[in-house]
C-alpha cells in the first residue's frame, strides 16, 4: 500500500460527505420556499448570513420577511434545481456552491385585466457555505438572474380529484405516514343495512 493512500481516501470521503450535506441544504431550502415553511428556510442559513436576492439585500430575517410577502402573491411555486456544483475548500469548513434553478410561479387571474399565468425565472444561487458546530449552512448568498418569461396558462387544468400542494403543514411531504394519507383519499365501501 502506498504511503498517504489512507489519508487521501479519508479526505476524499470527507469531501463527498460535505458535498452531499451541502446539496441537501439546497434542496431543503427549495422545499421550505415552495411549502412556505420559513422555519425550514431559516434553518438553511447561519443566523448572521446575508442574502442578495434580487430586489432585497439583507439579513436572513429581512429576506424571510420579504419572501413571505412576495410568495403570498402566487397560488403556488416550484423551484426545480439542476446542476449543483460544490467546491469544498481544503480546510473542510468552507465551500462555494453554484445551483442552477428554474423557479416557476403560478399567478391567479386578475379580474378582466390579466389571465391566469405562469412566471418562470432562470437563476443561479451562488452560496458561500460554512460548517459550524458540525453543520453546513449558507453563510452568504448571491442570486444571479439569467432569464425570465411570463405565459398565460392554457390547456388542461387539474380537477378536484388531484391532490394539490399545501402551505399550512398539511402537505403530504410532512405526513408521518403516507399510507394514512392514501387511506383518507380512498373511496370507502358503501355501508349496507343490517348485516343479518
Amino acid at each position: 500500500m502506498e504511503a498517504g493512500t489512507a489519508d487521501d481516501n479519508a479526505a476524499a470521503i470527507a469531501r463527498l460527505i460535505a458535498e452531499s450535506e451541502i446539496r441537501a441544504v439546497c434542496l431543503r431550502y427549495c422545499r421550505g420556499i415552495d411549502r412556505r415553511d420559513f422555519d425550514i428556510v431559516r434553518d438553511c442559513y447561519h443566523p448572521d448570513a446575508l442574502d442578495e436576492h434580487g430586489d432585497v439585500v439583507g439579513t436572513v430575517e429581512e429576506f424571510i420577511d420579504h419572501a413571505r410577502a412576495e410568495l403570498s402573491r402566487f397560488e403556488t411555486t416550484t423551484h426545480f434545481v439542476g446542476n449543483i456544483l460544490v467546491e469544498v475548500d481544503p480546510d473542510g469548513h468552507r465551500a462555494r456552491c453554484e445551483t442552477y434553478t428554474i423557479a416557476m410561479h403560478r399567478l391567479a387571474a386578475r379580474a378582466d385585466v390579466r389571465p391566469e399565468r405562469d412566471h418562470v425565472v432562470g437563476l443561479r444561487y451562488i452560496d458561500a457555505f460554512e460548517k459550524r458546530d458540525n453543520r453546513w449552512r449558507i453563510a452568504d448568498r448571491v442570486c444571479v438572474f439569467d432569464w425570465t418569461r411570463t405565459d398565460p396558462v392554457v390547456g388542461w387544468q387539474f380537477t378536484d380529484a388531484f391532490r394539490r400542494g399545501g402551505f399550512d403543514g398539511t402537505d403530504p411531504v410532512f405526513a408521518p405516514s403516507l399510507r394514512a394519507v392514501i387511506d383518507q383519499a380512498r373511496p370507502q365501501p358503501p355501508t349496507t343495512g343490517d348485516p343479518r
